[in-house]
């Protein structure tokens, strides 16, 4: 792989791992504890502080801030860390920050995820695989974001939340409760409006499965009974359909906040 590029006016700390092929723009600021993977790419004015590591073949783009101390008042200076996969793509003005004692100390991103302009990731929160987080998203501390979700524009995420894989949020959204994989989530405050039809097609669903992950949505959310009853009824009628055992496991496996529901619903 190619040299390191390093523009004159960029300030690298000594202690900082600059990987292979990397190329940092002018007024980029690295710091000692940084890890940078082979053929990342920081465009121009980029601040990149604290314990990060950032994966292979990131681009990052001006003025986003990586690694700062988190904006909680309970964060006395320990040390904590950002840990960002591979190929993931961080536009313009986007902050991520470093996790706090209260969260394991450590804020993640997965691979190949893109963050949109003015997106912010708080303190402790895991984000998986392929999530896309569009402008001006707000990441409260602690929440956990699966795999594929997509957040849309101006999305704000109370702390602790969990969004499931596969998940879509709609434009402008304020969620306060957990949104299970596959749901679409719409409003302020949200409220479940059905099943991410349209990514599970373009992850490669069957039309028969997602026929049964629509039966399945409609009896879980049925206005008879409790949930854990309907609950019950679901997994008897589907006990071999992966997808409806995953918003199963999601919903058992709890979290500190209830899981959004459709309008109607009772608990």
């Amino acid at each position: 792989m190619s040299a390191v590029e390093i523009h004159p006016t960029a300030i690298i700390d000594e202690g900082a791992k600059i990987g292979p092929g990397c190329r940092i723009g002018p007024f980029c600021v690295v710091g000692p504890k940084v890890e940078l993977g082979a053929g990342c790419e920081l465009i121009s004015h980029v601040v990149i502080a604290g314990d990060t590591t950032i994966g292979a073949r990131a681009r990052i783009f001006p003025f986003a801030a990586i690694g700062h101390p988190p904006q909680d008042l309970k964060y006395q200076g320990e040390p904590t860390r950002v840990v960002i996969g591979e190929d993931c793509i961080i536009r313009e003005s986007v902050t991520i920050h470093p996790g706090t004692k209260a969260g394991d100390f450590l804020t993640t991103v997965g691979d190949r995820c893109f963050i949109l302009a003015y997106a912010h990731v708080a303190h402790d929160c895991r984000i998986g695989d392929n999530v896309v987080l569009s402008n001006t998203v707000m990441l409260a501390g602690h929440c956990h974001i699966g795999d594929y979700a997509i957040l849309g524009g101006g999305v704000g995420i109370h702390q602790f939340v969990r969004v499931g894989h596969h998940a879509f949020i709609g434009g402008m959204s304020a969620i306060e409760k957990d949104v299970i994989p596959y749901g679409m989530a719409v409003g302020n405050r949200a409220v479940l409006a059905g099943l991410n039809v349209i990514g599970l097609r373009r992850r490669g669903f069957s039309r028969d499965s997602i026929h049964e992950l629509r039966r399945a949505y409609r009896l879980l959310f049925a206005q008879e009974g409790t949930l854990k009853e309907r609950m019950d009824d679901v997994e008897a009628m589907h006990p071999d359909h992966v997808t409806v055992r995953e918003i199963l496991g999601f919903i058992r496996a709890g979290g500190d906040r209830s899981v959004l529901t459709p309008r109607e619903v009772g608990p």
